[in-house]
């Protein structure tokens, strides 16, 4: 089996556009230059978060060349595949590998509801192409296709299957999936409002939303539950669940877009038919973030090793 052992704080970034929807090469190269310097494990391109839907597959090996660039072999960066078609995904896969990803995280089909069967030979499929490290994301609540414990099983021969983004909803899960496959595959937490019980139960990582905006407190949480420092890593989770909140949303692009804008680490432009948040939406979601970024933490008082 692979080698490749993925753990710690990986973000879902965001892909920066100009007010008129062309990509930002500029702002991509600079945020993500402070995710890594901020501390971060590792990248994730063009995923949920990275609005992947509206991109292009050229756009998406663009965004993805990068990070790459930026990251210059210090983390890994992973691609995210989320092609309609199998075929689709196995050429976007392939040309990554080409780049020379690290690795990549693959999705279901978002639109075709895939039973296990076609979704675990999709799996297959596209990581047998490729024949790079695979993050597979398990996300049931959003995509209606969801692989148990005993589907990892019957995938494990699949030697570049490597690592799970388990985003079920159902903390159980972790402890499930760690107890039918012990150290198989490298369990990454993908929903940020169980990041703290994720870790608790032996999670490796966090494959994070939030962390877009404060990549220190995210990797300052990881950091604590690892050393069993339960009681700091609570309060500073505490502090910010009602961002982590923010994520679980289908409006989590532009929340966190928000987010960003207004912790002066990016702006709001999306791709429509996406819009910014108005209204008392909007009012409600910034009056949540202006609460966190009055009350943030004081990461200098946890004496903490980078």
């Amino acid at each position: 089996m692979s080698s490749v052992k993925w753990e710690g704080v990986f973000p879902a970034v965001t892909t920066k556009f100009k007010e008129n929807e062309d990509l930002d090469h500029a702002e991509m190269e600079k945020h993500y230059a402070f995710q890594i310097d901020s501390g971060v494990h590792g990248l994730v391109t063009c995923g949920s978060l990275g609005e992947a839907s509206t991109l292009s597959l050229d756009e998406k090996l663009e965004v993805t060349k990068i990070a790459l660039s930026v990251a210059g072999g210090r983390v890994p960066v992973l691609a995210n595949v989320s092609e309609l078609r199998t075929r689709d995904a196995v050429h976007f896969a392939e040309q990554a590998a080409k780049l020379g990803v690290q690795g990549l995280m693959v999705m279901p089909s978002v639109l075709y509801v895939a039973d296990a069967r076609e979704a675990k030979d999709n799996l297959r499929t596209i990581a047998n192409a490729a024949q790079v490290p695979v993050m597979v994301y398990n996300n049931p609540v959003a995509y209606r296709v969801d692989l148990t414990p005993q589907d990892f099983i019957e995938l494990a021969d699949c030697k570049w299957l490597v690592a799970i983004k388990e985003s079920t909803d159902n903390i159980r899960r972790i402890t499930d999936l760690r107890n039918a496959l012990g150290d198989r595959y490298q369990l990454f937490m993908g929903v940020d409002d169980l990041a703290f019980e994720a870790l608790a139960i032996g999670a490796d990582g966090l494959l994070a939303g939030v962390v877009v905006a404060f990549p220190k407190e995210t990797v300052a949480l990881y950091t604590l539950m690892k050393a069993k420092r339960y009681d700091e890593a609570l309060k500073l989770y505490q502090w910010m669940t009602p961002l982590l909140h923010l994520d679980v949303s289908t409006k989590l692009v532009q929340n966190l877009k928000l987010i960003e804008a207004m912790a002066g680490v990016g702006n709001e432009f999306v791709r429509r038919p996406r819009q910014p948040l108005a209204g008392a939406e909007r009012e409600r979601v910034a009056a949540v973030i202006q609460k966190a970024i009055d009350t943030r933490p004081d990461l200098s008082q946890l004496k903490l090793d980078r």
